[in-house]
């Protein structure tokens, strides 16, 4: 398995956050996958401009990391989306990241691969970014395993404590798992089956706005007028 794994935090692989991916990725190691990492820090993505071109072409014409991040996951099996608790959300940078993605959502690109999240704060509140990114992997297609945070305001010195560390570990032997089983997610099937739903009637009602994506639907989703 080749996972794909996005660390959005300016402080790169070496913040708390990144180094709870790693562990995360140190579990996913010892089930015979491999990674590639990538680290957004500061404007390595650009904001989304709401051009529609992506929609139109299939591109972004913005020149910046974006291209070479989503090829890495279209080339990888898995995705890991890591991002500290900036104020209740994902960071910009990870924010950025997603907002860049529409035409992967529009026509569920991520379908057949397996995700997971991993978040840090000083003080709490990280279930709720843990649902947020999960249910992003799920409007994608992909199929989230689950998600590990460490709330670091309650944790002396720089190791995460033992069980922090296990179930970091443990998320990553469960995303190799679950992709080598083909192991569904009931909390998020609905998720996608739904968001499918509202896609094909978003192509539908946009057609003539946006010819890349109702040609992609025509061509590999069945869709007819």
């Amino acid at each position: 398995m080749k996972i794909a794994a996005i660390v959005a935090s300016p402080r790169g692989i070496k913040g708390a956050t990144g180094r709870l991916m790693e562990i995360v990725l140190a579990g996913a190691e010892k089930q015979g996958a491999s990674a590639d990492i990538f680290t957004i820090k500061g404007q390595e993505v650009k904001p989304c401009k709401a051009c529609d071109t992506c929609h139109k072409k299939g591109s972004c014409p913005q020149k910046d990391s974006f291209d070479a991040i989503k090829k890495g996951i279209d080339r990888a099996d898995g995705i890991i989306l890591a991002s500290p608790n900036y104020i209740f959300h994902v960071t910009a940078q990870m924010k950025a990241f997603l907002d860049r993605c529409a035409t992967v959502l529009h026509l569920q690109s991520f379908e057949g691969k397996y995700g997971a999240a991993v978040i840090t704060s000083g003080g709490g509140d990280e279930e709720p970014i843990a649902d947020y990114m999960q249910h992003f992997l799920a409007i994608t297609g992909a199929v989230p395993v689950g998600a590990v945070w460490a709330t670091m305001g309650r944790i002396h010195g720089y190791d995460f404590p033992a069980e922090v560390r296990q179930k970091a570990l443990a998320l990553g032997e469960t995303l190799v798992r679950a992709w080598k089983t083909g192991e569904k997610n009931p909390a998020y099937a609905e998720v996608t089956r739904t968001f499918h739903e509202r896609m094909h009637s978003l192509m539908l009602y946009r057609k003539e706005e946006w010819p890349y994506e109702y040609d992609f639907w025509k061509k590999h989703r069945g869709l007819k007028d």
